[in-house]
């Protein structure tokens, strides 16, 4: 047991790396670990159904929380071992179905704007990360250890895939997941949740299992009960959301109550010796919730009684944040009449559990996923609204980040969904508690009812990738990639695929209709070398250039009439500028357009990639086909090349690009055809690319198969002719070196429309684009 409670503390958390409440975890596996008890999955199902017959006990995984967890392959650098990291979904997805215990995983749909200053700080941190771990690369040629693992780009969007493609009901976040999460468990009378997030402790729903401590073999975990954790604190379970917002989670800053908090321990006189600071601040801030504000609760507001200053509408907020559809909370004043409104939006401090719009995902749990094109036009939805009137950008569109993602309990269901795009008037904050829901409309970016219903239900679904964040908010974020900030010679990912994403900006937000040039700025939070992250970029829509003109949204996602799915390809391409390029891209066999379209924009993109590049991208693919899992798995790297790493996240970005494409396009191909545990293997595609740089023949990178070198030449074939008519010749880099010294340079006199160029000419680029 003990040992587990080390294994739970010693746990970095993957994905949104949720922190949670400060000190919380570390207090709970210190201070009191019998508040952690080690359960089976298996006998708790049995409990479940003999006191609930007829229904499958359910467990709501926060997916976020386990992608460390689930992804197992012993490489990772390389860009990502798909097929086995399959394999392992797959055999956790059947060692629960065998037993009886149903899934439902959610993933996180949006960044609230709240939590913006802990995303920023958590990529920055990322970064720091990258260098050491492209440093390790290069000084000793091989893979860093586990304890420098860093997860393979596109995980997350390809986990839900997955889990699609396996069968399992996976959902997307209309706000971070963990509310959605405790509210479905909640209200489905769920198993319990399995994640890694000292915030399930807080929340009142079902029980919190750890899925750092799941054995698979067994189905033993570690379940973290806040009835005990209360009994230790001498709490009641509706004080906890106070308790963390003092203590600082997500939400609150660690400095906001730095001094109270002091305070508070300094006055403590019953703290133990044998705990540590930490420890004592958990234990010192409850006594205080327990023995001070209990004294004056129901007759004072909490800014009468805390120190709250100007952060008394964060404050409320981060307290409310915690509160689940028909929850209530004693710790506000209690002449409230069910409304708080803060930061633009309106919050309820008593939501309903029957309110509709309370938990926009939580559907049935036994309702099926696929979702018809056609929604009703007439249901009025909760859409995000506002614009951040703090920015310091001139951005002409309405767009507070937080307002798209949370929509929390009390959102007014009469919200009409056809607002123009406006900004709100600034909202006076004084009394964040007494004041009226002053602003009720909701903004969104584009003011058709119907078609943003279908973006929203195939957001929640899981079934697209960013079109519902374009489209109700104008804003995006990516995450960090494996890229060498000290290697100048291939560009970001951020860069490189940046005009396919205006060209997405402009068929989303009405190019159609008025042009690029009418559609608002989209705000982007892009991670790539140079960027302090301040601020997002402000990037302007492109024009999509289709044959007849851009059809609408609503012809490319809700028309069955014949010829409409040439009229998706057309449009899918045209996102890519690859239009001239339809009949080459047609000859290619299924399984590899959608490759063979994204080799073709890399290349063209791109002029410090070269015909060893190309060899081993096409090379890999073709050899992946026919190669059981097992044969990855054993496959031995002689070295690790830095460069070939950054092309293997490039590539993976570029899949990701696809998948927001094809949404956007209506789905025009198969998203089967681009995932890539059916097209890429971060190890093969290195040794590959390591072959070709050693000069091997077509012959010996396709493994001596006459199909496959057939294949090989069609393929290389097509992408070098369509490069060709975009005036980009794809040469040796043997052919570099003979010509020139240093290394590589790109090719003749014209430049790739992402060349090489310093992080200063970027970021002056950027600027100009927000003019």
């Amino acid at each position: 047991m003990l040992l587990a409670i080390l294994r739970l503390l010693l746990c970095i958390l993957p994905g949104r790396a949720a922190m949670g409440v400060r000190g919380l975890q570390g207090f709970v596996g210190s201070s009191c670990p019998h508040v952690c008890t080690v359960v089976n999955f298996k006998e708790l199902a049995e409990q479940h159904r003999s006191r609930h017959p007829g229904g499958a006990p359910t467990v709501v995984v926060d997916a976020m929380c386990c992608l460390r967890y689930w992804y197992t392959p012993e490489s990772w650098v390389c860009g990502g071992q798909w097929r086995e990291y399959f394999s392992s979904l797959r055999e956790f997805v059947e060692t629960f179905t065998a037993v009886g215990i149903k899934l439902t995983f959610f993933f996180d749909g949006m960044v609230e704007q709240c939590k913006r200053d802990e995303w920023v700080k958590r990529r920055l941190k990322n970064n720091r990360e990258i260098a050491r771990i492209f440093h390790y690369i290069k000084s000793h040629k091989e893979q860093p250890s586990r304890n420098m693992f860093f997860i393979p780009s596109g995980l997350a969007i390809f986990t839900q895939f997955a889990l699609k493609a396996l069968g399992q009901e996976t959902l997307c976040s209309l706000r971070e997941a963990d509310y959605e999460v405790a509210a479905y468990g909640l209200q489905n009378n769920c198993l319990g949740i399995l994640g890694e997030d000292t915030d399930y402790l807080i929340y009142d729903t079902c029980p919190y299992f750890s899925i750092s401590e799941l054995s698979l073999d067994s189905l033993d975990t570690v379940m973290l009960c806040r009835e005990k954790l209360c009994q230790v604190l001498g709490l009641s379970l509706s004080d906890l959301p106070l308790l963390a917002c003092l203590l600082g989670n997500d939400v609150i800053p660690q400095g906001m109550f730095e001094s109270f908090r002091y305070k508070c321990l300094s006055s403590y006189t019953s703290g133990k010796e044998n705990l540590n600071k930490r420890g004592n601040i958990v234990l010192a801030v409850a006594d205080h919730i327990a023995k001070v504000l209990r004294l004056h609760q129901g007759e004072k507001k909490l800014e009468e009684i805390l120190p709250l200053g100007p952060n008394k509408a964060l404050f409320y907020k981060g307290v409310a944040s915690y509160l689940l559809p028909g929850q209530k909370s004693p710790w506000f004043f209690q002449k409230l009449k069910g409304v708080v409104t803060l930061d633009k939006q309106v919050l309820s401090m008593s939501s309903d559990l029957e309110s509709k719009q309370d938990v926009p995902m939580s559907s049935d749990p036994e309702s099926k996923q696929d979702v018809p094109m056609s929604s009703d036009p007439e249901s009025k939805q909760d859409v995000p609204m506002s614009s951040d009137p703090e920015s310091k950008q001139d951005v002409p569109m309405s767009s507070d980040p937080e307002s798209k993602q949370k929509l929390p309990v009390g959102v007014d269901p009469e919200s009409n969904l056809e607002a123009p795009i406006c900004t709100n008037p600034e909202i006076k904050q004084e009394d964040p508690v007494h004041m009226e829901p002053e602003v009720k409309q909701q903004v969104t970016m584009v003011s058709d009812p119907e078609i943003l219903k279908v973006a929203r239900a195939h957001h929640v679904q899981a079934e697209s990738y960013l079109v519902y964040n374009i489209m109700s908010s104008g804003e995006i974020e990516c995450s960090n990639s494996l890229e060498d900030a000290m290697d100048q010679a291939l560009p970001s990912q951020a860069f490189v695929y940046r005009p396919v994403r205006q060209r997405v900006y402009s068929l989303l937000l009405g190019g159609s209709e008025g042009g690029a040039s009418a559609c608002p700025t989209v705000k982007e939070w892009f991670v790539y070398s140079g960027n302090p992250l301040r601020q997002p970029d402000l990037v302007r829509p492109l024009q999509v250039n289709t044959p007849g003109g851009t059809p609408s949204l609503k012809l490319l996602w809700l028309s069955q009439e014949p010829g409409i799915q040439a009229q998706r390809l057309d449009t899918l391409l045209a996102c890519f500028d690859l239009s001239s390029s339809r009949e080459e891209l047609q000859a290619v066999e299924g399984p590899f357009q959608a490759l063979c379209c994204l080799l073709i924009y890399l290349f063209v993109q791109v002029d410090t990639l070269c015909l060893e590049d190309l060899h081993a991208f096409i090379a890999q693919a073709l050899c992946l086909q026919g190669k059981p899992t097992m044969e990855l798995v054993d496959l031995q790297l002689d070295q690790v090349d830095p460069r070939a790493v950054q092309l293997g996240a490039l590539l993976i970005r570029g899949l990701t690009t696809l998948v927001l494409v094809n949404s956007a396009c209506g789905c025009p191909w198969s998203t089967a055809g681009f995932m890539p545990w059916n097209l890429f293997d971060g190890k093969l595609f290195h040794q590959k690319y390591l072959q070709s740089e050693k000069g091997y023949t077509a012959e010996a990178l396709v493994e001596q198969d006459r199909s496959r070198l057939a294949r090989f030449h069609a393929l290389k074939s097509v992408v070098c002719k369509a490069c060709a008519k975009e005036n980009r010749p794809i040469a040796s880099r043997r052919h570099w070196h003979s010509h020139h010294s240093g290394g590589p340079r790109p090719l003749g006199p014209r430049r790739g429309r992402a060349a090489v160029c310093s992080c200063k000419e970027r970021l002056m680029r950027l600027e100009q684009e927000g003019k």
